[in-house]
């Protein structure tokens, strides 16, 4: 403990006697000063110890003296020290009366004890509390230490915990609580969610001081300090430590020996990431050249437990790639190793959605595979697994956001955001600013030996999400309602438009409704009877329309593949209209 009013009083060799503010002697004492100007106070920064002889004070004014302590005891000045047999044989009444009165120690030193002895006595006592700090310190660390070598994070935050008097919490990237020391601390750690996120967008290394608890509800208010963790632009991991009041500074060594040990812990070196991401891309270059022994036995057990249980393949794009560039499965091209590169994830939704995955994969004890490629994003997942919650989670909320700008812009007047296709659930090419955008198409099930068919049904879940302007679309739902919403791209509507504009142009003079006619009669299988009945007309009409239209558009309607074109330009050109 640093020295304090009692602790001097109790130096036999300084002689020091109490003679007014005897309940307030436990003040530590920062540092004495001695000083014989009448005003003192611009010189003090609070803490100290003040020894006088009243050179240039009238000690023995009462008004002059309340004014005095005053000043002193507003300026933080822990206890006046009056050395008596110098300018006065004893103190003053006035100036004992005035330190009644505000409360400040003072305290009477003889003739025979200089002033520096005093100074002395404290800057050792200072000196030793700073070593016992600094022993201590180490002491902690030696102990955080050990409990990181032997239980890992969790026995880490425990050693903490104790060496603070407090608790402790570990968040990871996306500012989940990972664990916690004591265990009845996972409450108020929960609660400290926000202030992480607002940690994680300021630049490593990043610290704050929050409060958290209801003093009024029984349970003490803590002071929390939170402090990121990495060595990248982006923290990896957060630190919570509360207790109930400042940290000292024994205990402000153990918080930083706990900083350095957990970033050690949950900070990967960049080669160890280089390295990592190698192994994913030659694991998921031999699962697609159709080698799964191979890959098994390159992905050891940093994947190896991946391919052991079926798995789904993600393909992600923050933005539509160039015409050649893509990575499509067969056996003639396939990704290469120097495509498989890791890719900055700074600003970038792939690298948000490759953290959010590797988050909760990591806190499900479940393996993924993340193997960045430019624009790209290629995923091994656990069917079933947290990951491939994670990304439908991620996926809703970017969708989420998508929509609130566009309500927004729309409510401004401005662009809606259906671009000059069609939006909706018949599909959307999406507005210019959402070519940046994420979009991401997810495999169905499959195993090691399947992996390059899986790859293919991810490709064609991705070219369906950007159709329809989704930004996740699973394979499964390939299969699930209309085949006309994939149909909605600029070359369908233009042979649609093509197809049936000699039709529309005939009704615009009209002569007659050919293209409802042939909406009817081809919803109808060619029955006349039905066809004419929804129509409102007789059947002699409606098979003469018919005729016009075969005239009209060159083509006859008892071929099935003209029927079944004329079908889908007529849904392509009504879903264009709704």
């Amino acid at each position: 403990m640093p020295p304090t009013l009692a602790s001097l009083l109790h130096h036999s060799a300084l002689r020091l006697t109490v003679r007014a503010g005897g309940d307030r002697l436990d003040v530590p004492v920062r540092w004495v000063h001695a000083s014989e100007l009448a005003d003192p106070v611009p010189y003090m920064e609070g803490g100290e110890l003040l020894l006088i002889t009243a050179l240039k004070l009238d000690a023995e004014d009462p008004e002059a003296m309340r004014r005095y302590v005053k000043r002193l005891a507003g300026a933080g000045v822990v206890g006046l020290g009056f050395a008596v047999g110098v300018h006065y044989g004893e103190i003053p009444k006035a100036l004992v009366e005035a330190a009644e009165h505000e409360g400040l120690p003072l305290l009477e030193v003889p003739r025979r004890t200089p002033f520096l002895a005093i100074s002395k006595a404290v800057s050792a006592a200072i000196a030793a509390d700073q070593y016992r700090a600094v022993t201590a310190g180490f002491a902690a660390q030696r102990e955080l230490t050990r409990q990181a070598l032997s239980d890992g994070p969790e026995g880490l935050l425990a050693a903490l915990a104790s060496q603070v008097d407090g608790w402790a919490a570990l968040y990871d990237a996306s500012g989940a609580v990972v664990a916690t020391a004591p265990e009845w601390a996972g409450r108020r750690a929960a609660r400290l969610t926000a202030d992480v996120e607002r940690l994680r967008e300021r630049p490593a290394p990043a610290s704050a001081v929050v409060g958290v608890g209801e003093s009024s509800g029984g349970e003490d208010r803590d002071r929390v300090e939170l402090h990121s963790l990495g060595t990248g632009r982006r923290p990896r991991a957060a630190l919570a430590v509360g207790t109930a009041a400042a940290l000292g500074t024994a205990e402000r060594y153990a918080l930083h020996s706990a900083i350095a040990l957990l970033t050690l812990t949950t900070e990967r070196s960049r080669s160890l990431q280089a390295a990592e991401q190698r192994i994913g891309a030659a694991v998921l270059r031999m699962l697609l050249a159709g080698e799964p022994d191979h890959a098994r036995a390159v992905a050891g057990g940093l994947y190896g437990e991946l391919l052991d249980a079926p798995f789904r393949i993600v393909v992600a794009e923050s933005a539509s790639p160039p015409v050649g560039q893509g990575v499509p499965v067969g056996a003639a091209s396939r990704p290469t190793a120097g495509a498989l590169v890791a890719a900055d994830t700074n600003g970038d939704p792939l690298g948000g959605l490759a953290e959010c995955l590797e988050s909760a994969a990591a806190r499900a004890g479940e393996a993924v595979l993340v193997v960045p490629e430019g624009e790209r994003l290629v995923v091994l997942a656990v069917d079933g697994g947290a990951a491939e919650a994670a990304c439908g989670e991620f996926a809703a909320a970017v969708e989420g956001a998508r929509v609130e700008v566009r309500e927004r812009d729309r409510g401004r007047g401005g662009a809606s955001g259906s671009g000059s296709g069609p939006s909706g659930p018949s599909g959307s090419s999406g507005s210019s600013g959402d070519e940046d955008e994420l979009v991401v198409g997810m495999s169905g099930p499959a195993g090691p030996i399947a992996a390059a068919a899986a790859y293919k049904q991810a490709e064609q879940a991705l070219s369906v999400a950007r159709r329809r302007g989704r930004v996740l679309v699973g394979h499964e739902q390939l299969a699930a309602g209309s085949v006309v919403p994939l149909l909605a791209d600029d070359a369908v509507r233009a042979f649609a438009d093509g197809l049936l504009r000699p039709l529309y142009e005939h009704d615009a003079t009209g002569r007659g409704d050919l293209v409802a006619s042939l909406r009817a009669w081809l919803s109808r299988h060619g029955q006349w009877d039905a066809a004419a009945a929804d129509l409102g007309v007789h059947r002699h009409t409606l098979r003469y329309r018919m005729r016009r239209v075969e005239e009209i558009l060159g083509r006859s309607l008892d071929d099935p593949d003209v029927r079944m074109e004329l079908w889908l330009a007529l849904k392509t050109t009504a879903a264009v209209g709704e």
